[in-house]
């Protein structure tokens, strides 16, 4: 990266600054005490150092000090300038050149970090009850959650998606009964859910079991022949396990259609049937971690960070939900991986300390849990914020999903800080506009297509119909590419600095977005990346008699071309359409 260049630039004219005695009394340098930052003004260079905090330590003034440093910097056709106590640097033509030529010699694999400590990572996300439609916060999880798998894995760790099915408590049994009425109301009984408030909590009574109930019949005539069609006389559980099949199926196909691949659904109810919630909590018990007052059983998590112990068995003797969390986050571990991280709601900010908790207390390090606490969505129509329950046609993520597609879902699912509340503008994201991010940056790629297309296309005069042969052959469009070498970029050198810059920033927005688990800054990114490139376009002829300059400005859109596709299609998991 540039930054690094012009940093270790820095750090080995100050190793020979102080041999030569040139920087007081200073007699060493730790290496990583100075950082570069893009300076406000542009005009100051690329990137600025401030060496003023060597001045404790040389006792000099801070403007003396860089000045002493530039004297020993190799400074080949990179520009070194002193502002007071700031170092400013100006990447020159040589560096910036080769830069494109890294990602021609690297293409997919540019901006893949190196030599980087990596880790077995378990991603859950969308933890969710096999009892219905996802919901818009769940299209939010399942975005940024595949996009952060695709970030992680390709800065080089080894990443398992994992989906978390809630199906061992007394929502199952909800969803049963619910399906039950449905299917009656399907058979001809003039019956419905209870009206009353508080019974009608122990139902699910809304219309997407209908279907649920035509297909049970449709497939269990045999079932409901010999009940002779008195759905009292079934099985409760035969009814909950259709449901629950069904709804998991409707929920995996929606997560195939939103390109969200899981590596394993783990079911609550067979964590349950293994054991396994058994054994941790004796585990616990036997360290002395488990107590009983007023009829439950409590944890002791106060004792490692928690604010107050917890309950773990009700009164009633049911399970708390932290209780199989307990037994499935040490699970995790005991399956080898390195490193848990797992996206939660923001209302479960409270959680945290007390998983966290139970992993300390059965022995384990719990700063292998990481938690990302995300915020809501808010649809938006025409300025408007809708409440979704209000607004019949986009309750569900499926509905959303058909309404806008898939690629402005997931974009605009990830556009923004995980801790910020998302406004999901439905109409905006349907438009064909540069106000539509996603649009923007799929226009930016098609264009750099349409460029390379014209490149070796025959031109024609709409007007008078005559045709002109192409720029350049195919043959010589792909030599270009396949022979590249920094030297041809060099004639636009002066006129493509900005996007130059902008598209080598793509390396540390990786590194620092897999470190950060941050991935709105690559949909930043590639919007920016556009905006650049558009103005470039704009600026700048790119077919044209010059055939040196034509070559150069090329290449130039190759390169924007592979950044934006690998941005869009490797890690956002949006299409980089050719054509538009």
């Amino acid at each position: 990266m540039i930054k690094d260049y012009f940093i270790n630039s820095i750090e080995k004219a100050i190793d020979l600054a102080i041999k030569n005695s040139k920087l007081g009394q200073m007699t060493e340098y730790t290496k990583g005490t100075l950082v570069a930052e893009r300076p406000k003004n542009a005009d100051f260079g690329d990137f600025a150092v401030n060496v003023s905090s060597l001045a404790r330590l040389a006792k000099i003034a801070p403007p003396q000090i860089a000045n002493n440093i530039i004297e020993f910097v190799e400074k080949e056709d990179n520009e070194y300038s002193c502002v007071g106590g700031f170092i400013n640097f100006k990447a020159g033509k040589k560096l910036l050149s080769s830069l494109v030529e890294e990602i021609f010699n690297k293409n997919n694999e540019f901006g893949k970090p190196e030599n980087v400590q990596t880790e077995k990572i378990i991603l859950e996300y969308i933890s969710a009850n096999p009892t219905g439609p996802f919901h818009i916060g769940h299209g939010r999880w399942a975005a940024m959650g595949s996009v952060l798998a695709n970030l992680l894995k390709f800065y080089g760790h080894e990443v398992y998606q994992e989906f978390y099915i809630n199906d061992a408590g007394s929502q199952i049994q909800k969803l049963g009964r619910s399906l039950a009425i449905r299917i009656r109301q399907e058979l001809g009984e003039n019956v419905d859910f209870p009206t009353d408030e508080e019974e009608r909590k122990n139902y699910y009574p809304g219309d997407y079991l209908i279907p649920v109930a035509k297909d049970f019949i449709k497939k269990n005539n045999e079932i409901l022949r010999s009940a002779q069609n008195d759905v009292s006389k079934i099985e409760l559980s035969t009814f909950c396990d259709f449901a629950k099949e069904y709804e998991e199926k409707v929920q995996r196909e929606l997560l195939d259609k939103l390109r969200v691949k899981f590596d394993n659904f783990y079911s609550e109810l067979t964590l349950h049937n293994s054991g396994k919630v058994a054994h941790y909590i004796q585990k616990l018990v036997d360290s002395g971690k488990i107590y009983e007052k007023d009829g439950a059983t409590w944890f002791k998590s106060s004792e490692y960070g928690d604010d107050q112990d917890r309950v773990i068995k009700k009164v009633d003797g049911s399970n708390t939900y932290l209780t199989a969390d307990i037994a499935y986050h040490a699970d995790k571990l005991e399956r080898g991986f390195d490193r848990m991280i797992d996206i939660w709601g923001a209302d479960h900010h409270g959680y945290v300390a007390r998983v966290k908790a139970s992993l300390e207390a059965l022995g384990y390090n719990p700063d292998k849990l990481e938690v990302l606490l995300g915020q809501l969505v808010n649809l938006v129509i025409n300025g408007n914020e809708v409440r979704m329950g209000k607004r019949k046609n986009m309750v569900t993520l499926e509905d959303l999903v058909d309404e806008v597609g898939v690629d402005a879902t997931r974009f605009w699912m990830s556009m923004r800080n995980i801790d910020t509340t998302l406004d999901f503008d439905i109409e905006l994201a349907k438009t064909n506009s540069d106000e539509n991010p996603v649009f923007y940056v799929q226009y930016a790629h098609a264009r750099a297509c349409s460029i390379l297309r014209n490149a070796v296309n025959e031109k024609l005069n709409t007007e008078t119909g005559e045709k002109f042969p192409a720029p350049m052959s195919e043959e010589e469009l792909n030599a270009l590419f396949s022979n590249f070498n920094s030297t041809l970029v060099l004639p636009t050198i002066d006129t493509a600095r900005k996007l130059i810059l902008k598209l080598e920033e793509y390396k540390s927005v990786i590194k620092n977005s897999a470190e950060q688990r941050q991935v709105y800054t690559i949909c930043r990114y590639v919007q920016e990346l556009a905006s650049e490139f558009h103005s470039f376009y704009n600026a700048n002829r790119v077919i044209s008699d010059d055939k040196e300059m034509m070559r150069a400005r090329l290449s130039l859109v190759w390169a924007v071309k592979t950044v934006l596709r690998n941005a869009l299609e490797d890690i956002l998991s949006v299409s980089a359409p050719e054509r538009m």
